[in-house]
């Protein structure tokens, strides 16, 4: 489990966010991912979410490449 307030995770985090476009307002929306890398992560739903649950994995595996801790279990279970 990621300590997500961890300043090396927060620069990793902040630099995913921006090559994503997701706003740093919406950062701690992927924390929960990074608290359980391996867990089930939602799908996209298709129904337009701002922020989509597909960008929050996309950030959350950018994170975790940046951080040398790449996810093992697929995206979505």
């Amino acid at each position: 489990m990621l300590d997500v307030k961890d300043a090396t995770v927060q620069a990793a985090l902040r630099r995913a966010c921006e090559e994503a476009g997701l706003p740093d307002s919406l950062r701690g929306c992927v924390h929960p991912l990074l608290r359980d890398p391996e867990g089930e992560w939602p799908p996209c739903c298709g129904g337009g979410c701002m922020p989509c649950a597909s960008t929050l994995a996309d950030v959350a595996l950018r994170t975790l490449e940046l951080l040398g801790t790449p996810r093992r279990s697929p995206v979505g279970g």
